[in-house]
């Protein structure tokens, strides 16, 4: 063969090798578009669109009165597709790019007209898709934005692309902090009510449906048939009221400031219902400020100190081991105990000088040694049955089993705990070798404040959708009776000395209205080093007021003064009389004796004519009745008592009326009704108006009022 023919002969099996590799190709692409075209079609669509999560709104957090505590707000975030139909055309983009520039330099001032130019400029050329022109826009910011050129074009011609989303907001800021809580996803355990309630908080996620971009970004799609709506979460109705809140809060600061010392608490529940109405905690921090870091009102169980004496010297009356009358000698308030001849301990009262004295004196001079001597005279022999009265009666070893998570286990020892000792059950008559959290504390002092029944506190009394209720909630019944109503009156009376004539009476007694509660100092132990040299006092006030018709329980515990008096009553005292004495104030509801009587034709107060809504409401809280409707007479007897008339304000179509000697809302209320615009001057009552009442001026007109 020659060497031609072989040239040839290769040539020819290249050329069918070619051909061979063509006809398969053609055949698996024939393949692919054909037999397979549907499922990588389907594939293409996936890898290129996807559903991200749209967050839902979470629900309100709101106070007892309706004022928002937490809530969500709208914030956006703005891009722009610099490829959208509406300025596809160079001439179109161009043209309006630098009026849009310069709208934006105005509107924020952050960037000159030119660098905003050349920003849009660059996209432009870059094909931008999602270029982001603003973080953290507001509702409001957007209405404008959407007012600028070339975003005034409308949702697909001018590229605008809004993002949503929500930013959670205190408006009372640190108001109530710790209690609100937060969502954190990066918090294993539920922090507050935003935790708690989280199930109802948070809605239900929408669905939006998301591009990739040729560079790789991820843009949503504008069509409304591709997204699926959030549903917003309910909203929730707590206890707390915010003005109580404000009170507790700015007393235990100035407080713990003043004393300089560790962390504290307040707890404001009331008595019948167990709502917590006011609950603060604060810590101080390395820079000396003081912040809301721990519940320390529920998280924190320690040796309560004096105050548990209310239940040593329950368990005692309730089992008929003593009586109010019963004497004890106090040894000037040093005792040792003695076993088999060896010094166990040496028992102290805060301040020397008591001897011989009745139970119900001991108890309102917070005499350790007459307690000490009490308890153990009288369960030294058979401890079980003092500790299964705390245990079982009065559930001081329960959980209270709150609406919000974070309670400490409280621990209130008997003789089968490995640590019993012959020291625990004398220790424990005054509240050491034990664990209570000031909230578990504080239930224990509101059960004799709501003449024996103890509830669980709450706080949350409803959850509410779109205006309409879902669940309400009410406190739980843990025992209807903790003791007889003997104890209970016993109890009662020494609780109130406590305050009249004990530990309390300088600092806490008001000659307005009654208190009854106890002081307690408390050492606390510092780690594995026990109680050591190193003194560690926590003081502590737990009671109740009005303490002939209770209202309100509260507990205030101070830790670790370290400037000025460590004793409770000089420490917490004043915590405790500061929010008491303004709760009582602005509490109409709780039943404080009227200081005027109006009575048979006495002179009765001048009214203006106003918002007679506003005046029934008013008056209703005072007790005062409308002319000819008595309140103290029996039904179908006739009235002769004096009362006070009311009716619609009545003024003349065309008139402005008079409004002198009103003060500024109701002057509004007036003239507005009557059709007439105000311009306000000064403060105050009315003392000048601009057109005399009476006078016949248009309505829209205005008239200017002056207050002093």
């Amino acid at each position: 063969m020659s060497i031609r023919t072989n040239i040839l002969l290769r040539v020819y099996l290249a050329f069918g090798l070619i051909l061979l590799f063509a006809g398969a190709v053609a055949i698996q692409l024939c393949r692919l578009q054909f037999v397979q075209g549907a499922k990588w079609k389907a594939m293409s669509v996936k890898l290129s669109t996807r559903y991200e999560n749209v967050e839902a709104a979470r629900g309100n957090i709101l106070a007892v009165d309706g004022s928002l505590l937490a809530t969500s707000v709208p914030e956006y975030e703005v891009h722009m597709d610099m490829l959208a139909g509406g300025i596809a055309d160079d001439k179109v983009f161009y043209g309006k790019v630098d009026s849009l520039a310069l709208k934006l330099s105005k509107f924020y001032g952050d960037k000159s007209e030119r660098e905003y130019s050349r920003m849009l400029r660059n996209a432009r050329k870059d094909s931008a898709r999602y270029e982001l022109i603003r973080r953290k826009v507001t509702y409001q910011e957007l209405k404008q934005l959407r007012t600028f050129p070339i975003f005034n074009m409308g949702k697909y011609k001018g590229g605008m692309i809004i993002v949503q989303q929500n930013k959670r907001i205190l408006p009372f800021r640190s108001l109530a902090q710790r209690t609100i809580g937060y969502k954190n996803e990066n918090v294993k355990n539920a922090v507050g009510l935003e935790g708690a309630f989280s199930g109802y908080i948070n809605g239900e996620n929408g669905k939006r449906l998301m591009q990739r971009t040729v560079g790789g970004t991820w843009i949503p799609v504008n069509d409304d048939e591709d997204e699926v709506p959030s549903k917003d979460g309910a909203d929730i109705i707590s206890t707390i009221d915010v003005n109580f809140q404000d009170v507790a809060q700015s007393a235990l600061k100035d407080q713990l400031i003043k004393s300089a010392a560790d962390y504290g608490c307040v707890v404001l529940m009331e008595v019948a219902t167990g709502e917590i109405r006011a609950i603060a905690n604060y810590t101080r921090t390395k820079d000396g400020d003081y912040q809301e870091k721990l519940n320390y009102a529920i998280s924190n169980a320690t040796d309560p100190g004096s105050t548990f004496k209310l239940a040593s010297y329950m368990t005692l009356f309730d089992q008929h081991k003593i009586d109010t009358n019963s004497t004890v000698d106090a040894e000037n308030g040093r005792y040792d105990m003695f076993y088999k001849g060896k010094l166990l301990k040496t028992f102290r009262d805060a301040e020397q000088g008591n001897y011989v004295m009745t139970a119900k004196r001991a108890f309102e001079e917070s005499s350790n040694v007459a307690v000490v001597k009490f308890v153990s005279s009288h369960y030294g022999d058979n401890p079980r049955q003092y500790t299964d009265n705390l245990r079982n009666n009065l559930h001081l070893n329960d959980k209270l089993q709150l609406q919000i998570p974070g309670e400490a286990q409280p621990v209130v020892k008997d003789p089968s705990a490995r640590s019993w000792s012959k020291l625990t059950l004398p220790q424990m008559a005054y509240g050491y070798e034990m664990q209570i959290t000031p909230l578990q504390m504080l239930t224990l002092y509101n059960s004799v404040a709501n003449n024996g029944t103890m509830i669980a506190p709450i706080f949350v009394k409803e959850i509410q959708r779109l205006g309409n209720t879902v669940e309400q909630f009410h406190a739980r019944v843990i025992n209807p009776k903790v003791c007889s109503d003997a104890t209970l009156g016993k109890m009662k009376a020494m609780l109130e000395g406590v305050v009249q004539e004990g530990t309390g009476k300088l600092v806490i007694k008001n000659p307005l209205y009654t208190v009854a509660g106890k002081t307690g100092t408390a050492q606390i132990a510092n780690g594995s080093s026990g109680y050591g040299a190193t003194k560690t006092y926590q003081a502590s006030f737990c009671g109740y007021f009005p303490a002939d018709h209770p209202k309100y329980s509260m507990i205030v515990v101070i830790n670790h003064p370290t400037q000025g008096n460590y004793l409770a009553a000089y420490v917490a005292g004043p915590v405790f009389r500061q929010i008491a004495d303004r709760v009582y104030a602005s509490d109409l509801d709780i039943n404080q004796k009227p200081a005027v009587h109006y009575v048979g034709n006495t002179t009765m107060p001048q009214v203006k004519q106003g918002n007679i809504a506003a005046v029934h409401k008013v008056y209703a809280k005072l007790g005062l009745k409308a002319l000819y409707a008595s309140n103290n007479v029996s039904p179908g007897a006739p009235d002769t008592s004096n009362g006070i008339a009311q009716e619609d304000a009545d003024y003349k179509s065309g008139s402005v009326p008079s409004v002198i000697g009103m003060g500024l809302s109701d002057a509004l209320y007036r003239l507005g009704n009557a059709g007439y615009k105000v311009a306000v001057r000064g403060s105050g009552a009315v003392k000048t108006q601009s057109v005399t009442g009476g006078s016949l001026i248009p309505k829209g007109s205005k008239v200017t009022i002056e207050l002093q």
